[in-house]
C-alpha cells in the first residue's frame, strides 16, 4: 500500500470504503444519477475513479471533469470535450456536428487543442452545443459515467462575477437536469461530486428541484477500526515499526477519522523517523507531530485550505459570519445559542436577513464537516482543524457575548 497525500488512489492502493463503492455502483448500474457529497479529504475523488476503473474494466466508458476552474457554462462544456477526446467515436462524432469549429481529424490534435477548439465554438450556443456533446455520449456503444466534480465552486462562481448570477445559475442547473431527461434512457449517466455543499446552495437560491433527480449518496467518516487498520497497512508496506498504541494515537490525536489525514500523518511522522535516524514510532512521537509538524508551519497549507473553501462556497457576508462561528466555537469549545442571537442582532442593522444568514451558515459548516450540532451547540468534532482555529484567536478574540450588548 502506497503512501498517497494529496491525489486521489484506486487499484491496490483503495483502502476501504467497498460498502459505499457497491452502493454507487448499484446506483449507477441501475441508470440512477448521483451526488455523491462529504467533507473534505473524505476520498469523494478516489472513489469516484475506483468505481470509474472497475466499470471500465466492464466495457463502461468513463469521463471524469473537474470544473472547479470554470467560470462559465462555456468552460464546462469545453472541460466535458477535453474529457471525450481520448474516446475517438464520441469525439469524432461531436466533431463532425460542430463542423468548421473543430474540424473531422479528431486523431491529429491533442486534448487540450480539441478543447480550445469546442470553447471557441460555443459564444452564445452553449447550450445546444453542450447537448449535442452528451448527446454524442448517448450515441455511444458502451454506456457512459460522467462525473462532474466541484460543481458548487462553478457555480458560486457565477453567482460572484455575474450581474444576473442567480438567473445563470438557474439557467445552469435546469439545462444540465434536462440532459438526465433528454435522451430516451440513453444519456450517461452523471455523478455530481462535491464538497462545499449543492444542496445548502440551492436551497438558499429557492431552486432545490433543480437536483432533485441526483440521488444523495453520503461519504463519512471512516470509524477508528478503519483508521486504525489503514495506518497499520501503511507502516508494514514501508517497513516502519510502530509500538503498540501508535495507530490508535493517531486517531485519537485529530478525533475522526479522515483518509487524507490518516495518510498525512503516516507520511509525516515516517519523515520524522528518519530525520532523528530513529529505529521505530513511539507514542510520544505521535504527540509530538501533531503539535511541530500537523499544527506547524508545514501542515498550514493543508489547513489553510479549509478556509479557502469556505471562501469559495459563500458570499462575503456569509463568510464573515462564518469566521465568527468558527472562531467562537474554537476560542469557547461551544457555539451556543446566546452567541447566535447576539450575532443576529449584531448584524441585523448592517446586512439584510441576519438570521437567515447566520442559519445558512451554519448549514454549511454542518454539511462539510467544521462543525456537529449538539445539545448546548455546536462543537467541531474534528479536533486538528479546532486546534487550528484555536492557535489564531485565542490571544486577541473577545467571545461574543461580551463584544456586543444585549438588545431590548
Amino acid at each position: 500500500m502506497k503512501s498517497s497525500t494529496g491525489r486521489w488512489v484506486s487499484g491496490d492502493n483503495f483502502f476501504d470504503r467497498e460498502n459505499e463503492l457497491r452502493i454507487l455502483e448499484s446506483r449507477v448500474r441501475d441508470g440512477n444519477h448521483v451526488l455523491l457529497t462529504g467533507q473534505r479529504r473524505m476520498g469523494k475523488t478516489s472513489l469516484a475513479q475506483e468505481l470509474g476503473r472497475r466499470l471500465k474494466m466492464e466495457g463502461w466508458s468513463f469521463l471524469y471533469v473537474d470544473v472547479e476552474g470554470a467560470t462559465c457554462p462555456e468552460d464546462v462544456i469545453a472541460d466535458i470535450g477535453e474529457a471525450v477526446h481520448p474516446i475517438r467515436s464520441i469525439a469524432s462524432r461531436f466533431a463532425v456536428t460542430m463542423g468548421r469549429w473543430v474540424g473531422e481529424n479528431v486523431e491529429e490534435i491533442s486534448a487540450s487543442e480539441f478543447r480550445v477548439k469546442i470553447r471557441a465554438g460555443l459564444s452564445g450556443s452553449w447550450q445546444r452545443w453542450g447537448r449535442e456533446l452528451i448527446g454524442s455520449c448517448a450515441e455511444h456503444d458502451r454506456p457512459v459515467l460522467l462525473v462532474v466534480d466541484e460543481l458548487p465552486i462553478f457555480l458560486m462562481r457565477m453567482l460572484r462575477d455575474e450581474e444576473e448570477g442567480v438567473q445563470r445559475v438557474d439557467e445552469f442547473l435546469s439545462w444540465f437536469r434536462s440532459l438526465s431527461q433528454g435522451f430516451q434512457g440513453k444519456s450517461p449517466v452523471f455523478m455530481v461530486s462535491d464538497s462545499i455543499g449543492l444542496v445548502p446552495l440551492v436551497q438558499r437560491l429557492g431552486m432545490p428541484d433543480r437536483i432533485n433527480h441526483l440521488h444523495p449518496c453520503r461519504l463519512g467518516l471512516w470509524s477508528r477500526h478503519d483508521s486504525v487498520e489503514c495506518f497499520k497497512n501503511l507502516a508494514e508496506s514501508h517497513n516502519l515499526p510502530i509500538d503498540e498504541g501508535v495507530a490508535d494515537a493517531v486517531y485519537e490525536a485529530p478525533g475522526v477519522g479522515i483518509p487524507h489525514h490518516v495518510q498525512s500523518y503516516f507520511a509525516h511522522l515516517q519523515d520524522f523517523v528518519v530525520m532523528r535516524n530513529l529505529d521505530r514510532v513511539k507514542i510520544r512521537h505521535v504527540l509530538e507531530v501533531y503539535r511541530t509538524e500537523l499544527l506547524g508551519p508545514a501542515g498550514q497549507s493543508d489547513l489553510s485550505h479549509y478556509e479557502t473553501r469556505l471562501r469559495n462556497a459563500m458570499d462575503e457576508d456569509s463568510y464573515r459570519i462564518a469566521m465568527e462561528i468558527l472562531a467562537e466555537a474554537a476560542t469557547l469549545d461551544v457555539f451556543m445559542d446566546g452567541a447566535r442571537h447576539r450575532l443576529e442582532s449584531w448584524y441585523s442593522p448592517v446586512m439584510g436577513e441576519a438570521p437567515r444568514r447566520i442559519g445558512e451558515a451554519l448549514d454549511v459548516l454542518i454539511h462539510d464537516g467544521y462543525l456537529e450540532s449538539g445539545e448546548d451547540g455546536h462543537r467541531f468534532p474534528f479536533k486538528l482543524l479546532k486546534d487550528w482555529w484555536l492557535a489564531r484567536f485565542r490571544d486577541n478574540r473577545v467571545p461574543i457575548t461580551d463584544r456586543v450588548p444585549e438588545v431590548n
